[in-house]
């Protein structure tokens, strides 16, 4: 009887060049020199992505507010051309100084601990610090009834800055959120008794029915300022603050505060059938990005899933050390852990730029990838040990009797499995949000961000992705019924 033959280490160059080979294929377009961008050129100009009135979506999805319109206008007055990555505030300050954009704009205040790391341009609005708290609680007048209760603020900014120097005098603890809506859907639950933050977007969101009120006078706080990353883009820089000074002569500066300083309430109807109305367009779109993104994902995830898995059941060390290695590390780590990593850490070691879309296809690859491998394992040591030996003792050889014996058996074990997987997957692409993929998921907080009505908004987006996953449930069933058959 013939021994078994053993995978050939061979394989293992080639296994991976296919796999560079993939990724290569999949970055692209999305790959370019992450050198400051010469004037005349487009530059990468980050934001956040709910902080109205400064930036938010309006009804068409269009992203407007202070800092988009004055930096429309500057670019027009200067003569350059930009694109806006809407990721969050967090991730725009990573995605500065790592060299993934020339610059962010999102209520960024100016203070001596971000001069370190940023060189700022002249202050383009004079802020402050203001307490809000629900319109219906008359508990609270200032901040000495705040003692032993929670409040709320929104990581980075001076509400946030403002609540830490005074909570130890007051006596309160700190929640900290990534966005306003956020923020204040904590006050609102009764989780925290008040939110801190900037005044004009207190105003703005108590002037569109947000349901709070102010209760503080205005606290003294910092200006906000255009950054770029310490000793770059000094040419950008310049031009913005040329345009500033040209739009504080023309009077356009003006023009565009009283925009949105002194908007009237909202009269949107914020009913759902209201909101489906208006916002069935930026849904839909966001579903089929979210769609696209796991179909993709997925795609990938098979052919890593079959390699790796594979490799784990292989009878030469190096292979199975290759494939433990890869699953550990992928099953080891938090997916969020490993968007950032891909989104802003290999970039940055390796000097290159990469889109959004391409670093959220790339993680949710490898990371599905990791479970599709363990799928695959599990389903071929499902199939007995007997029918590898009865067919390797008809002299057939190792991977013919694993092709034609074994993965055919193993196939039918692991069907319920991927297709769980794929549910998996399409809910995890909700986490691509903190590297500014506007899915399902983000696009809801996006639209929240504007009117402020998160009941309503999350019971359609929780409604939309229970009917996609039920049908997949119900596909998933119906051939697993099949196979059965």
């Amino acid at each position: 009887m013939k021994k078994p033959q053993r995978s050939r280490p061979v394989l293992v160059p080639i296994v991976l060049a296919l796999f560079v080979t993939l990724l290569g294929a999949l970055l692209g377009p999305g790959v370019a020199s992450a050198q400051p961008t010469p004037s005349g050129q487009n530059y990468s100009i980050a934001t956040d992505t709910t902080f109205a009135p400064f930036e938010f979506q309006d009804e068409s999805g269009k992203l407007v507010g202070i800092d988009m319109d004055l930096l429309a206008a500057i670019a027009a007055d200067q003569g350059f051309t930009y694109d806006v990555e809407q990721v969050g505030f967090d991730t725009a300050l990573q995605g500065v100084t790592s060299g993934q954009f020339n610059g962010m704009i999102a209520g960024m205040s100016i203070t001596d601990a971000r001069k370190a790391t940023f060189d700022f341009s002249e202050p383009y609005f004079d802020s402050g610090v203001q307490m809000a708290i629900l319109d219906s609680n008359n508990d609270i007048e200032g901040y000495e009834d705040l003692r032993g209760k929670s409040v709320a603020v929104k990581n980075g900014t001076e509400g946030a800055t403002f609540a830490t120097s005074i909570a130890d005098q007051y006596g309160f603890t700190i929640r900290s959120f990534d966005d306003s809506a956020t923020m204040f859907e904590e006050v609102k639950t009764g989780n925290s008794a008040a939110a801190f933050e900037d005044y004009p977007v207190l105003a703005y969101g108590i002037k569109q029915g947000n349901g709070f009120k102010t209760v503080t006078d205005k606290e003294s706080g910092a200006s906000y300022g255009f950054a770029v990353a310490k000793g770059t883009n000094a040419q950008l820089l310049e031009q913005f603050n040329t345009g500033l000074e040209n739009l504080r002569a023309n009077g356009q500066y003006d023009e565009i505060l009283n925009t949105y300083l002194s908007a009237d309430a909202s009269t949107s109807d914020n009913s759902i059938p209201g909101l489906i109305a208006s916002s069935w367009q930026l849904l839909l779109k966001g579903l089929w990005l979210t769609i696209v993104l796991t179909v993709i994902s997925i795609a990938i995830a098979l052919i890593l899933g079959a390699i790796f898995g594979l490799f784990r059941v292989s009878t030469n060390i190096v292979l199975r050390g290759i494939g433990t290695t890869y699953v550990d590390i992928f099953r080891g780590t938090p997916l969020l852990v490993q968007a950032f990593f891909i989104y802003f850490g290999v970039p940055a070691a390796l000097g290159f730029q990469m889109g959004a879309f391409t670093a959220g296809i790339i993680t949710l690859s490898l990371n599905a990838g990791a479970y599709m491998a363990e799928i695959v394992r599990g389903g071929i040591l499902a199939v007995d040990k007997g029918q590898m030996e009865a067919s390797r003792s008809l002299g057939i050889s190792y991977l013919k009797s694993m092709r034609r014996v074994v993965m055919p058996q193993a196939i039918r074990t692991m069907i319920p499995s991927y297709i769980n997987q794929f549910v998996i997957t399409l809910k995890d692409t909700s986490l691509l949000s903190v590297i500014g993929i506007a899915e399902l998921t983000q696009t809801g907080r996006l639209i929240i961000a504007r009117n402020f009505e998160s009941f309503n908004m999350w019971l359609i987006i929780g409604v939309m992705y229970f009917i996609i996953i039920m049908a997949l449930t119900k596909l998933s069933n119906r051939l697993e019924k099949r196979i059965n058959k």
